[in-house]
């Protein structure tokens, strides 16, 4: 396809196809979104397409100019859209008259501004409409002004929505899936800027473009970057070391130290099963891993196995029992160390955190320090992902994957990017399929596309106990490796970390840990999101970090960030400053990796573990 005469209709339809394929995948990952469960097919077999449904109006397709004009006393005359909202809820939805009254006239004054203008309407700001190509194109800047118009009556719907925080948060983010999707943007016939780009290009960003699109069907899900540029343990995850020890879970790393003396008590990390370990060892510029190894720690991290069908029938207490508390010990073994200082990161602290619990249980305490980054063990502040939870989702997971199974990696990822859709998902559309675009290497996209598979019975039990019923921080209500959980006996200092931007582990959510340890604390929040508010080397310089002194943590974060102090730049050397008097004295670092042939070096780092694809 070189010439801009060939006709578009078969790549407008192979795109279109393919955002229905996302929309698939998305309902796929979140089959049982509220309102969804309450529409199974017959036998108790579970439409796919449920949950997406309730983002769409009954005609099922998005359309790039959004709802109907509404008529007077018609309740908004929206077809389609009480249903929306219904699906959304979960029940039947109300809405407040005398805001839906006021919706209506806003409405239907703004709707005839917008005509008054006709085609010299502007759209208002908005990136996706800002290149040169929309404002010239009178047409294209009608529709997205239209568009931007019924997307604000929406969200002002959804706003009006009666009910519980959760209902109204349900069907908040359901209208903004639906507002997003249908975003004339995302379609090559009302994409101005797209269109602009084939004709100058001679068709050739159309050909690219459908290229992009054959190639990530292939690989199956949407490019967020060139992945042909990066491979693991050549320029991601490349701080030297060797494996030490493994099972069917896990490989230990001990890492090549880089100082003549190091601490006496050695640094175990446990990252998240959910994602893979390297996110915390990107580039040597910004690796966490290379920075502990800079200070003077003997290091030592877990790298999970991405779980296959051998694996499927692994459950929570066996990546406690099998896996961290085992890390622990062989941590142990190797250094010769009493006493170990550990950090879990995300889902890897909450792991860390039962370990910590059961050992305690057992009148155990091998570790010296914990520290948890953006973890959440008080399940009551979950942010957006509360959406997601009810009886009826867990119940169906429990279903599903209770006794065996594997929840796919690419369901998870997909669910993740669906959190902010424009950023994660139609952004690349748009870019890779419309305009015909690469996307640039970025490492850290790189590791949010290298998905890691979930061993069914871990993933039901941990919805249940955390998300839905938050048992973790009810003395003794959970059971974990046999051992009644209570963090009252988990005394050991900690040092917690929030990011304040965090739409994963909200900054309420880190902080709640603060009321759960009842030894010493010290809690820091940064600045930006889940990821980027951890990776956030002190060369760069960037962002900022809050501290507050205080040896008192009051039961709500705002409390807590009224008398906090901002220092700028990264947190990592508060970090390294708290840890440093807990690591003991300095001893001559080892010249060998492990301890002889119980814990030889099996492989170089970063093992064989983290390359294998889900």
């Amino acid at each position: 396809m070189t010439s801009g005469k060939t006709p578009q209709q078969p790549w407008l339809e192979a795109a279109q196809q393919f955002q229905q394929n996302l929309i698939a995948q998305w309902s796929h990952a979140a089959q049982a979104f509220p309102g969804a469960a309450s529409q199974a097919a017959p036998q108790g077999a579970t439409d796919p397409f449920a949950a997406f449904k309730a983002f769409m109006p009954q005609s099922g397709a998005a359309h790039p100019f959004g709802m109907a004009m509404p008529q007077v006393g018609a309740g908004m005359g929206m077809a389609g859209m009480g249903d929306m909202f219904n699906q959304a809820a979960g029940q039947k939805v109300h809405f407040d008259p005398a805001k839906l009254l006021e919706i209506q006239n806003t409405y239907m004054k703004d709707v005839a501004g917008l005509w008054n203008q006709g085609l010299d309407a502007k759209p208002q700001a908005d990136r996706r409409f800002a290149s040169e190509a929309w404002a010239s194109n009178p047409v294209a800047a009608f529709s997205a002004a239209a568009y931007l118009l019924n997307a604000r009556t929406l969200m002002a719907l959804a706003d009006a929505v009666e009910g519980d925080a959760k209902t109204r948060t349900r069907v908040r983010f359901a209208v903004q899936q639906w507002i997003d999707a249908s975003a004339p943007s995302n379609f090559l016939a009302f994409n101005a800027e797209a269109q602009k780009m084939a004709l100058e290009s001679k068709g050739e960003s159309i050909a690219k473009g459908m290229a992009n699109l054959l190639h990530d069907m292939k690989q199956g899900h949407v490019s967020m970057t060139d992945e042909s540029v990066f491979e693991v343990g050549k320029n991601v995850a490349t701080t030297e070391g060797a494996v030490v020890f493994e099972n069917e879970l896990f490989q230990l790393i001990e890492y090549k130290p880089l100082t003549a003396k190091v601490y006496e008590r050695p640094f175990l990390l446990v990252p998240p099963c959910i994602n893979k370990f390297y996110i915390l060892d990107l580039q040597p510029a910004n690796s966490l891993i290379r920075y502990c190894v800079e200070q003077g720690h003997r290091t030592f991290v877990v790298s999970w196995r991405n779980p296959d069908e051998s694996l499927a029938h692994k459950t929570w207490d066996d990546y406690i029992e099998d896996a961290v508390i085992k890390a622990i010990g062989v941590t142990q073994d190797i250094t010769g160390a009493e006493t170990i200082n550990a950090l879990g990161f995300c889902v890897g602290g909450t792991m860390l955190s039962n370990a910590l619990a059961v050992l305690a249980a057992r009148g155990e305490e091998p570790v010296h320090s914990a520290t948890f980054l953006t973890t959440l063990i008080d399940f009551t502040d979950t942010g957006i992902l509360d959406v997601f939870i009810d009886e009826p989702f867990v119940k169906m997971r429990e279903m599903q994957f209770g006794q065996g199974g594997l929840m796919s990696g690419r369901d998870l990822a997909t669910t993740f990017s669906f959190l902010r859709p424009n950023d994660l998902v139609w952004n690349y559309v748009v870019g890779n399929y419309l305009k015909g675009e690469s996307p640039p290497p970025f490492d850290l996209l790189y590791w949010n596309s290298d998905a890691t598979n979930l061993p069914g019975p871990y993933y039901a039990w941990y919805l249940r106990q955390t998300y839905l019923e938050n048992n973790l921080v009810k003395p003794g209500k959970t059971t974990v490796c046999g051992e009644k959980i209570d963090f009252r006996q988990v005394k050991l200092p900690v040092y917690i970390y929030g990011s304040r931007e965090d739409h994963i582990v909200p900054i309420g959510g880190a902080y709640a840990s603060t009321q759960v340890f009842p030894g010493k604390k010290r809690f820091v929040m940064g600045a930006s999101g889940h990821i980027a508010g951890v990776i956030n080397p002190p060369a760069a310089g960037k962002r900022s970090h809050w501290v507050n002194n205080a040896t008192k943590f009051p039961a709500d974060v705002n409390d807590w960030i009224a008398s906090a102090t901002e220092h700028k730049g990264s947190w990592w050397t508060d970090w390294a400053n708290w840890l440093k008097p807990l690591a003991g004295k300095q001893i001559a670092a080892p010249k060998t990796y492990g301890k002889g042939k119980t814990y030889a070096a099996i492989e170089p780092a970063p093992g064989r573990y983290v390359k294998a694809k889900a």
